[in-house]
């Protein structure tokens, strides 16, 4: 039996991006010190831009958007507090339910709109009221973006006077915030003003190997700095880390632009089979319905050419800077070519 062919183009997500030679070369001539001393230059470095980047007063270095959304719901909420949160959201459907489980935060889970907002009504209708009775409502939280979705502008300033104007904080998982700042043609500042907390991972789009930064005033970070030394988030030399971090901030926000136009060009010719329903993307990240008797068999044939995406009736496919004009090409003759084979035998 032939081995399988290597990978050559992953569409899993865009976490899976590896670092440039540049990059590399910028984490290998790093200075580095102690970061729980906070004599890590480049770490401070790095969090100092972040803050000046995103409009905040401070920021905090971290392992994974995971740890400094935790950090953020930690910071803001106390034992017995509730944080008002999207179905679909990452903090509350995809990181382990850690809020509960290590700050007995409750979540006050809400159904997100096609746009992927939540409705202002039902935010207004889940605050509780100062009633012993009831967890007691302290943050709002949003994601922009979500599944590839860019919060409407005029939406988020609603959500978060809303939230302001009743007592609640407001946090940001910002996840892919600089795709969002990117598809609106917006600075960053202006793509995440009113935020009292922003999350900005480092590692996905921006193409760093690892690493989130939490952004908020300089009480805020200085309790997220406790949380995280807590959860054994400190990390010691920590310099080449940030250092990749770094260079995503100030290098790889404006390409960005490329990995939508990628997926444009993906969808544009995914929606040229007649067996798949495609749903245009906002960003780099799109959908498409495929027919479940076929997600084995394409799942298959995608690997035999070197293709590597997760197949199912509702498939996600993430563009990012490993993947390239050639590769999409690819990639959409590869689906013509299965779609043209099984749609022949299933006739």
């Amino acid at each position: 039996m032939s081995a399988r062919p290597p990978i050559r183009i992953d569409l899993r997500s865009d976490t899976v991006t590896r670092p440039t030679h540049a990059m590399r070369a910028a984490m290998h001539a790093a200075e580095v010190g102690d970061d729980v001393y906070g004599d890590d230059p480049t770490v401070n470095r790095l969090q100092a831009y972040a803050a000046e980047r995103f409009g905040y007063a401070a920021a905090l270095f971290a392992s994974s958007g995971t740890q400094t959304n935790l950090l953020a719901l930690l910071a803001h909420c106390g034992r017995g507090d509730e944080y008002i949160v999207g179905q679909e959201a990452h903090t509350y459907k995809y990181e382990g339910g850690g809020a509960a489980v290590l700050g007995s935060i409750q979540p006050q889970p809400l159904t997100n709109q096609a746009d992927g907002s939540i409705a202002l009504g039902d935010i207004a209708a889940a605050i509780k009221p100062d009633d012993f009775h009831f967890a007691r409502s302290r943050l709002l939280t949003l994601e922009n973006t979500i599944g590839g979705r860019v919060l409407p502008p005029a939406y988020v300033q609603a959500a978060i006077s809303l939230a302001h104007e009743r007592g609640l904080a407001t946090h940001l998982d910002g996840a892919r915030i600089c795709n969002a700042a990117v598809k609106q043609g917006v600075e960053l500042k202006q793509a995440v003003a009113g935020f009292d907390s922003v999350s900005v991972c480092l590692s996905k789009g921006l193409g760093a190997p690892v690493g989130s930064v939490l952004c908020g005033d300089k009480d805020f970070i200085k309790s997220a700095l406790r949380w995280r030394k807590m959860l054994g988030g400190g990390m010691r030399q920590a310099g080449s880390l940030a250092a990749a971090g770094l260079y995503a901030l100030e290098n790889n926000i404006l390409r960005l632009a490329e990995d939508h136009a990628n997926a444009q060009m993906l969808a544009s010719g995914l929606q040229q089979i007649a067996a798949l329903q495609v749903q245009p993307p906002q960003t780099n990240i799109l959908y498409a319905d495929i027919p479940s008797a076929a997600c084995t068999g394409l799942e298959k044939h995608l690997l035999g050419r070197g293709i590597l995406a997760r197949v199912t009736p509702h498939m996600r496919m993430v563009t990012h800077l490993d993947v390239s004009r050639a590769d999409i090409d690819e990639v959409i003759a590869t689906f013509q070519h299965y779609f043209d084979t099984w749609q022949a035998a299933s006739e």
